[in-house]
C-alpha cells in the first residue's frame, strides 16, 4: 500500500499540536541557522517516538556569501566566505554538510533537503563542481540518508544536465508537483514542495482549491512510489494541508500519514 505523509515547511501551529495532529516536518531554521545539538536533542524529545523530520541544508551549502538570506546568520562560519554556497566541492561546503548531518542524525532524519537560488549558474562548469560536491556529499552520507535537491532557476529547466547529476549521485528531484514531474527517484520516495500556483517558482500567498488538491490526489494515485510527501510551504499551509488529508483518506489503497 502506497502511503502518503502530509506536513509543513516549519510550524505553523505550535509544536505541541502539530505533534498531535501531523506525522512530519520539514525543519525551515536548519536553513537560516544550524540549530545546536542541545536543541535538536530537544526538539526529539518533545515529539512522539514515530514521528519524522526532514530537514532543510544549511544556506551556507546552497546559497553564495552575497545572498539576502545569509543576513539572518547568527554566526558566520569558518573559512573563505567565497567557498561557500552553489554546492561547490569545496571543504568549506563539504564541512558545512557535514554539520548538518550532525543535527540529522540527533533528530533520526533521513531525509536533507538542498534547496539551490535562482543565482546558481547552469554550463559546463556548474555540472563539473555540482558532480564533484554529491560524489563527496553521497561518500559521507552513504545509504543512510536521503539527499535531495531542489534546484530553482535555470538548473530547474535544463532537465538533461539536471537529471545526469541526479542519477549518477543517486540524488531525489525534489518539485512542486503543480510545476514538475520528478526526474529521479529514491528508495521509493517521491518529496512534493508545494508554493503556491503561479506565474513564477514560487506564490506563498496562494490558498489551494479542492480542484487543485484533486489533480494532485489524480497524480498520487497513478504514480508508483512507496512514500510521498507532501509538504506545504505557502501562507495558508496549515488550513490546505489539513484539507489534502480529508480529501485523500476517502481514497483506497493509499494510507495517509
Amino acid at each position: 500500500m502506497k502511503i502518503v505523509k502530509i506536513g509543513c515547511c516549519g510550524f505553523p501551529v505550535s509544536r505541541k499540536k502539530y505533534f498531535k495532529e501531523y506525522s512530519v516536518v520539514e525543519l525551515q531554521n536548519t536553513f537560516y541557522n544550524l540549530p545546536s545539538k542541545e536543541w535538536a536533542e530537544k526538539i526529539r524529545s518533545e515529539a512522539p517516538e514515530s514521528f519524522e523530520f526532514t530537514l532543510k541544508a544549511w544556506q551556507v551549502i546552497t546559497h553564495p556569501h552575497k545572498s539576502p538570506t545569509w543576513k539572518k546568520l547568527k554566526t558566520k562560519p569558518p573559512g573563505d566566505p567565497e567557498n561557500y554556497g552553489w554546492l561547490k566541492p569545496t571543504k568549506e561546503n563539504v564541512e558545512a554538510l557535514r554539520k548538518t548531518i550532525e543535527i540529522a542524525n540527533i533528530l533520526g532524519s533521513k531525509i536533507i533537503v538542498l534547496q539551490t537560488p535562482p543565482s546558481l549558474p547552469c554550463n559546463n562548469d556548474s555540472f563539473e563542481w555540482i558532480n564533484k560536491f554529491f560524489e563527496e556529499a553521497r561518500s559521507i552520507t552513504g545509504d543512510k540518508y536521503v539527499l535531495g535537491w531542489e534546484p530553482r532557476g535555470e538548473w530547474a529547466k535544463r532537465k538533461d544536465l539536471l537529471e545526469k547529476i541526479l542519477v549518477k549521485n543517486n540524488v531525489l528531484h525534489i518539485v512542486d508537483p503543480y510545476r514538475a514531474d520528478p526526474l529521479n527517484i529514491v528508495d521509493n520516495i517521491i518529496y512534493y514542495r508545494l508554493h503556491g500556483i503561479g506565474r513564477g517558482e514560487v506564490n506563498y500567498r496562494y490558498k489551494y482549491t479542492d480542484e487543485d488538491h484533486e489533480k494532485l490526489v489524480e497524480k498520487l494515485l497513478s504514480l508508483e512510489y512507496r512514500t510521498a510527501y507532501i509538504m506545504y510551504n505557502n501562507i495558508y499551509m496549515y488550513q490546505d494541508s489539513k484539507r489534502l488529508k480529508e480529501i485523500l483518506s476517502s481514497k483506497q489503497d493509499i494510507q495517509v500519514l
